[in-house]
Order: C-alpha cells, then structure tokens, then sequence
C-alpha cells in the first residue's frame, strides 16, 4: 500500500445489507446506480463514449472488488473511471476509495471543505446513537469516524462549479450531513445526484434499510451535525426541480412523486427530518 494512502483505524467490514444490494438500475442511458449492502454508487458514462466513465463514491469498506467488477462488467475488461468524485467523505461513501486508488491509478475530487476528513487531519464526530431513531442509529457507534488519508491523489474541486470529467454537470455545496457535501446536477434533463443531503429510505430504521421502501426523508440522522443547513440544502435541491434523483441510500425516484416528496419534506422538514432529541440537534426557534 502506499504509504500515503490509509484508513483511519477504526475501518472496518459492517455487517449489514439491504435486498437491492449488488442489483444495479439504469437510471438513464449513461447514469447507473448501483448499491452495494446499504449505500449506492454511480457510474455516469462519458459522452460519446462506450467505455469512458466516472465514479461517484466509493462504497463500504471492503467492497472494493464488487465496484471494480461491476466497472469491468460495464465498460470491459481493464477499464477504469477518468475519475473519482467523492460527494463527501464518511465510511460508507469512501469505504474502498483506497484499494480503488490504488487499482486504477486516478484522481479523487471532493469539497475543499471535507478536506480534513479526506487527508488525516480530522475525524468526524462520532455517530450519535443517542439520536431519535431506529435499530441502525442504535448501532451506529461501530461505524467508522476516523479520517481517511488520501495524500496527493484528492484534489479539490474546481471553484466555479464545474465537475472534472463531466462536462454537463455541475456541483452545487449542500452541507448539513458534513461540511464539504456536495451534490451533483445535470440541467439539461435535470438529473440530480444528491449524495446523502436526502435519501429515499428511512435510513435509521434496520426494517426499511433490509427492504429498503421508498419515502423520502432528510439526511441519516445519526451522521448528520447541522440541521439547520441541511434543510437550507434541501431547499437548494428542491428548486431545481430533478426528473430524477439517485441518493446516497435508497432506490433512485422520479418524477411527480420525487418533486411531491421533495416539496413535502421541505415544508415539513422537522417534523420529517430533524430528531425529536439527540447530540446535534439545535431546533429552529419560532
């Protein structure tokens, strides 16, 4: 392993999976989603291109065989993204960034903000199993927090908005869930990839994670430190208007039900989303 590249101590297979899990979904000709136990991945094909492609996030930790097989399974044999976007940094989202980096030999990009999360410098607070919630907020101090260290291959992401290796895309700041999350839209047919900023699936509640049913909510709560600029980054996702939004867990959602359930939870965020108690929660005063 280079000796730049390491996981934060406390990196380590979780045992818990949903029934989507390795069932990859066209979301559109060049955008597939694919779930590996309870968090998704995206391969977003390059224009033009049968075989160009980049990542978005980088799974749970060890599963960094399934996503280079899935890529092969894809684009063929020894293919590798132009890129590595990172809509932020936590476990899941990064869990096998480092055997990828170190398999395909490519860029990572992420929020200047989730920096010092992606270079050793600092972890995030630990999961809140205090939070309101159900079995997996329970569980959630045996997720990890620690930094991951990424050295000279994570690079920031460009100031004006642009995506590396996505030239119709753009990234817009959504924090609230960690600092430097960022979200991913495609105005042309209003394609949005939302990261963990909201998800389609009740993600505290083990049930609905194993059988992952449909509702929108606000970000994993037992994650998630500031409430207040998560619900303005919601606002934000909603006026764009998606047809489509692939999320950070959860099965994609279209359409009318994904601008009806997005309208809800903006107008009903803290009832929705925001917990009745827990270690981050500062309620909005009326």
């Amino acid at each position: 392993m280079d000796k730049q590249l390491q996981y934060g101590d406390d990196y380590k297979f979780i045992p818990v999976t949903s029934v989507t899990s390795g069932i990859g979904m066209e979301v559109s000709g060049d955008v597939y989603c694919y779930p590996i136990q309870i968090v998704n991945t995206c391969f977003i094909r390059s224009a033009g291109s049968d075989k160009d492609f980049v990542l978005v996030d980088a799974g749970m930790p060890g599963s960094a065989k399934k996503i280079i097989a899935e890529a092969e399974n894809r684009f063929g044999t020894g293919s590798r993204p132009k890129a590595i976007i990172l809509t932020h940094g936590h476990f899941d989202h990064v869990g096998a960034i480092i055997e990828l980096i170190e398999y395909w030999n490519v860029p990572v990009f992420a929020h200047e903000l989730e920096f010092p999360y992606l270079t050793g410098e600092k972890s995030y607070p630990e999961p809140d199993a205090t939070v309101e919630g159900g079995l997996v907020a329970k569980m959630s101090p045996m997720f990890p927090n620690e930094p991951v260290q990424l050295g000279k291959y994570v690079k920031k992401l460009p100031e004006d908005g642009t995506v590396p290796e996505m030239e119709v895309w753009r990234f817009i700041h959504t924090p609230g869930h960690s600092p430097g999350h960022i979200s991913l839209f495609r105005e042309e047919d209003r394609t949005l990839i939302a990261g963990d900023a909201f998800v389609t699936v009740r993600q505290d509640s083990l049930y609905k994670v194993l059988t992952q049913q449909q509702e929108i909510n606000g970000p994993p709560r037992y994650l998630t430190t500031d409430w207040l600029s998560a619900w303005e980054s919601v606002k934000k996702l909603q006026q764009l208007n998606p047809s489509v939004a692939v999320t950070g867990h959860g099965t994609p959602m279209f359409g009318q039900e994904l601008a009806d359930g997005l309208s809800k939870l903006v107008e009903d965020f803290e009832q929705i989303a925001i917990p009745d108690y827990g270690r981050f929660v500062d309620r909005p005063k009326h």
